[in-house]
């Protein structure tokens, strides 16, 4: 594809690459958009701004040409003639200067939007140093050719307009001679404003030719490979398999004080072989007694081999072992409709028949 230099980079960018592009200035932004939205503005500005300033600059004339030679000079009338002459100057840019401020600003906002780096304006060594990629650039870069071409077209575009103007205004030229300085000055400032209109509508359009373009090739520029968009994403999610150890890490670690509360249990309720939970009843901790272990096959047998150990009670009831490991989280109460159940296995161990005397 024409201006992307990568054939590998065929993904699409993602959030993160666009954020840490715009982090560093890279943004899609053309040039020729502010440059022609200026000019149309400044042009517009100077049409309705003329006769403003044709009276302020009237009257900075008559100051200088008539009432300063019939004043004694000194050091405060020369302050005095140094701010009013300052006043009127502005008064002659300000009209033009502002509105083209304020459309430049805007235009540049529109396609940027809210940046503020100076990352962008950092030196490049590695470019400044390298002139053979530099002449490469230069001569060789697509993008050059297509700049070189926009700035041809817009010469001719310029180059033809007054042509055109002058063409249809050749027979109007000769009768200014009859014509007073303020008409012909009127008839210059009217045809040079007809000359830069004729150049608004190419110039426009290549303008928005080339926001196009600018936004295109900046996605262009920001393609990742497959490879690329991979190691992100293993970035953002973590690697499959650090997270597959550290859940093993975890699980580790919560078996471990799993298994530290097997002997603290009051009785371990089992099925003959796959299931085992571990239950404990303090009136004082819960009103109802909790699963403090539970497990499934090797699992169940190591509860019941530290059940053994530290001589807990197990009692096999294959109905309530299921039950208690479905519907019981370590740490949690058993549900009411298990209490009867639990309750008979209780009252059957000697720990309970001595608190019941």
């Amino acid at each position: 594809m024409f201006g992307q230099q990568d054939p590998s980079k065929t993904e699409k960018a993602t959030d993160k690459r666009r954020k840490k592009a715009r982090s560093d200035g890279s943004v899609a932004k053309s040039q020729d958009m502010p440059k022609t939205g200026v000019l149309i503005i400044g042009t517009i500005a100077c049409y309705y701004a003329i006769p403003f300033m044709y009276k302020q600059f009237y009257e900075l004339w008559h100051f200088f040409w008539r009432d300063s030679f019939t004043t004694s000079i000194n050091k405060e009338i020369v302050y005095q003639f140094f701010l009013y002459s300052s006043q009127k100057i502005a008064f002659l840019v300000l009209p033009i200067l502002i509105p083209i401020a304020f459309a430049a600003y805007f235009l540049v906002r529109l396609q940027v939007g809210q940046l503020w780096t100076t990352k962008n304006m950092q030196p490049k060594f590695g470019k400044v140093l390298n002139p053979m990629a530099g002449l490469k650039r230069l001569f060789i870069s697509p993008e050059n050719i297509i700049r070189m071409g926009k700035q041809f077209f817009q010469a001719a575009i310029i180059a033809i307009a007054p042509y055109i103007v002058l063409k249809r205004e050749f027979n109007n030229i000769l009768p200014l001679f009859y014509q007073n300085a303020s008409a012909i000055a009127q008839y210059i400032l009217w045809t040079g404003f007809i000359m830069v209109a004729y150049t608004f509508i190419p110039l426009i359009l290549l303008a928005i030719v080339d926001t196009i373009y600018a936004f295109w090739k900046y996605s262009e520029d920001l393609k990742m490979s497959k490879d690329e968009v991979k190691d992100e994403r293993k970035q953002l999610e973590g690697d499959p398999q650090i997270k597959a150890q550290q859940r093993q890490k975890m699980m580790e670690m919560m078996q471990k004080r799993m298994m530290e509360q097997v002997p603290k249990a009051d009785v371990i309720i089992t099925n003959p072989t796959h299931f085992a939970v571990a239950l404990q009843y303090n009136p004082l901790i819960a009103p109802a007694p909790l699963v403090v272990a539970k497990g499934v096959d090797h699992l169940a047998e190591r509860i019941k081999e530290i059940a053994r150990e530290n001589n807990v009670p197990i009692r096999e009831n294959k109905a309530l072992a299921q039950a208690l490991y479905k519907s019981v989280q370590i740490g949690d109460i058993i549900p009411e409709e298990l209490y009867q159940a639990v309750a008979v296995i209780l009252s059957q161990l000697a720990k309970f028949k001595r608190r019941k005397k």
